[in-house]
């Protein structure tokens, strides 16, 4: 007679909530990597082997890495922070340029642009360079937070991008320098 089939009993890692066989191909395996040693070291022996190694290097680097002095001047140094009255810290702005789009009476449509004079570009020329490119009219006024941005009529926040790309050279199209929004 035959026996009847066993159920199979997957196990499934608490990270991504993949079975433990398919962790690697998840989004997101350097963090499924100490759960994995942990709970299930036998799907996956490589790891174990190169943590142990990878711990190896972190303590043999330590140990170089520090030094016997009777000084007290090995303690870390703390950066000085700029502190304003009341105890508030003054933060650095970022280097970056936000471009928005922002609909006004349900068909006018401004796209601003913010930011552009942390790169050294004098906002005024600026304005007159996108008024002329995009035939619109474009001008500096004081934003929400009292900084300068600049003003262009009309929905042109997908050619501005490649604009400001070209003309000024310091401003680069990545995650951190140019950022697009659609306000709606």
């Amino acid at each position: 007679m035959a026996e009847k089939p066993q159920p199979v009993r997957v196990v499934y890692c608490a990270v991504c909530s993949l079975p433990a066989e398919y962790c690697e191909f998840g989004p997101d395996f350097e963090k499924c990597k100490p759960w994995l040693i942990q709970n299930v070291p036998d799907l996956y022996p490589d790891l174990i082997k190169d943590s142990n190694s990878k711990e190896e290097d972190r303590v043999t680097e330590q140990l170089q890495s520090t030094s016997i002095s009777a000084s007290a001047s090995s303690a870390p140094k703390h950066e000085e922070v700029k502190r304003l009255p009341g105890g508030k810290i003054k933060k650095k702005d970022k280097q970056e340029v936000v471009i928005e789009k922002v609909v006004r009476n349900k068909r006018k449509c401004i796209t601003t642009v913010k930011g552009l004079e942390l790169f050294g570009v004098k906002l005024s020329d600026a304005s007159k360079k996108l008024g002329k490119k995009f035939a619109t009219g474009a001008s500096v006024v004081k934003g929400p937070t009292e900084k300068d941005q600049i003003d262009v009529q009309g929905d042109i926040s997908y050619d501005i991008v490649e604009f400001i790309t070209e003309t000024w050279r310091d401003v680069t199209y990545s995650n951190h320098c140019l950022r697009c929004y659609a306000l709606i």
